[in-house]
């Protein structure tokens, strides 16, 4: 046990090593941790003996959950929501359509029984959330017509669709159900998936904004959500990753206390779940054997890079008139992943007379892509000039509360204050400060100019700076010439009561605004809301 314990935490300090030398030399730092584990697994150096893929598909199915929990959680919808449509359609209908041209390219020209080609085209088909992300902010590639958003929320949403595929495939092979047990299948996939993921994001939403949970017990609380929503739904048959997908990005996009923490916990976490996946991954894959498959492998990476996924993205894509450079890009970074290794573990489980070693066929697929789509992602985005510097792709969290360098004082105010029984717009402040809540008899009040300060009243104030408060709650807002709030001044702006306009970010400049602060096209406004 304890040699186990050892080798665990090597593998994890050379991923971290690994981690640098690979961000160094632009590979995809996925890549790394797939070679460390075929560098420890029986054709590596190491020669560690691992061929239980029962216990790897379960290990990597939990770690998945969260993977694909936090890929919700951390997507904000306000910046996806321009390119929603678009995403759910590429990992909806095309990974249908993706999958179809893989499977009837590995049967009509590699000549690969009917239902395993299929099979292929099914566990290949859908974008690696893990690997997508990884390189976009690895790189901090900000790119223009809400590319990233589009990326981002198609890699994390499309998983869901390829493992309902891969399991109608499986059934198909097993030949044990009728037409009405696939469309009961089915139905119960989306059903039961999109049922337990709505409930139980707002289940922990009402137990997190009702009950004062300490920060470690919230974050507990919604660990144990992730869980729940993958399990209840997969005990009925239904879909458990786009249960935990949902989930995550409905609470994800709610306004609940302690978001930071919540982000950085799961930071952590996925972080430590995409390490162990792929290493475990490596670790099943012998090296040896991808060399008999390798002309195979080879022919399908390079039709599903070339031809079905661009002509999947194309047809897709094009009705919405979307930029040539857009669609080229997109096409370009339907990366596969550990979902498609996965995917295929658990088919193999299930299904014993397979003619094809297709478990080193899509390790091989997976490899091709990591190594050469993803390490020429950053490359493609400067040829093609869609980087946008005005743009930051790590702004994908809707906490803000520790991007934005804002330090909040908290002061409370006796009889004898100066400040108490005058009216918010008579007290003389420090300049670039704001009085953003009042906190009167327990009740939070969001303050404007005509609020008559009270004795025993608590202030809390803002001044530049990076250290922040949890008591308040930040969201942002951009500007833009539909709002109508362009030229105007903040007092003339209709936003809600509970609502405060503390900070605005505009170019490289940051401004403490008051009523008379006129706002500007592009201008993004820091709120703080009850």
């Amino acid at each position: 046990m304890y040699l186990y314990i050892l080798a665990a935490s090597v593998v994890i300090f050379l991923s971290i090593f690994f981690h640098r030398v690979a961000g160094k030399l632009g590979i995809p730092t996925l890549l790394a941790f797939i070679l460390i584990g075929m560098l420890f697994g029986s054709d590596g150096i190491l020669k560690i003996p691992f061929d239980n893929l029962n216990m790897a598909e379960h290990i990597c199915s939990t770690a998945f959950i969260f993977i694909m929990f936090y890929g919700g959680f951390g997507t904000k919808w306000s910046t996806a929501r321009p390119v929603a449509a678009k995403s759910l359609l590429l990992s909806t209908i095309g990974v249908l359509i993706t999958a179809s041209f893989v499977g009837f390219f590995c049967n009509l020209v590699l000549h690969i029984p009917f239902l395993e080609s299929l099979l292929i085209g099914a566990v290949v088909s859908s974008t690696d959330a893990a690997s997508v992300f990884s390189i976009l902010r690895s790189h901090k590639l900000n790119l223009k017509y809400h590319t990233a958003s589009l990326i981002e929320l198609e890699s994390g949403s499309n998983d869901p669709c390829a493992y309902m595929l891969t399991i109608i495939i499986i059934s198909l092979m097993q030949a044990q159900n009728s037409a009405t047990d696939f469309l009961i299948l089915i139905t119960k996939q989306l059903a039961f998936g999109i049922f337990f993921g709505v409930a139980t994001a707002f289940f922990a939403y009402v137990i997190l904004s009702k009950t004062k949970l300490s920060t470690d017990l919230e974050t507990i609380f919604v660990l144990a959500i992730a869980l729940i929503s993958y399990a209840a739904p997969s005990l009925l048959n239904g879909n458990g990753y786009l249960s935990a997908y949902l989930a995550g990005i409905i609470l994800g996009n709610l306004k609940i206390p302690n978001k930071t923490p919540l982000v950085h916990f799961f930071d952590g976490i996925t972080d430590l779940m995409e390490i162990l996946v792929f290493f475990l991954l490596g670790l099943l894959a012998f090296p040896s054997k991808l060399i008999s498959i390798a002309p195979t492998a080879f022919a399908i990476a390079l039709f599903l890079t070339f031809i079905a996924r661009p002509l999947t993205v194309f047809l897709i894509l094009r009705p919405f008139k979307s930029p040539k450079k857009q669609i080229a890009f997109v096409s370009w970074c339907g990366l596969r992943g550990a979902a498609s290794i996965v995917f295929v573990t658990i088919a193999l489980l299930k299904v014993s007379n397979l003619e094809n070693d297709i478990f080193h066929i899509v390790f091989f697929i997976v490899l091709f892509s990591i190594l050469i789509q993803g390490t020429l992602v950053p490359i493609l985005a400067k040829k093609l000039d869609i980087i946008d510097d005005n743009s930051d792709v790590l702004k994908t969290f809707t906490d803000y509360i520790d991007e934005v360098p804002v330090q909040f004082i908290q002061l409370s105010l006796n009889k004898e204050h100066p400040w108490a029984g005058k009216e918010i717009r008579d007290i003389t402040f420090l300049p670039d400060t704001l009085i953003v809540l009042l906190q009167r008899n327990g009740e939070n009040i969001v303050p404007n100019g005509n609020t008559t300060l009270l004795p025993e009243d608590t202030l809390v104030i803002s001044a530049l700076s990076p250290v922040t408060k949890n008591c308040v709650n930040l969201t942002e807002k951009v500007i833009e010439k539909e709002d109508g709030w362009v030229d105007k001044p903040i007092f003339e702006i209709p936003i809600e009561a509970d609502k405060l306009i503390i900070l605005i970010k505009r170019g490289e400049g940051l401004i403490i605004p008051n009523g008379q602060t006129i706002l500007k096209k592009d201008d993004i406004l820091v709120i703080n809301q009850l």
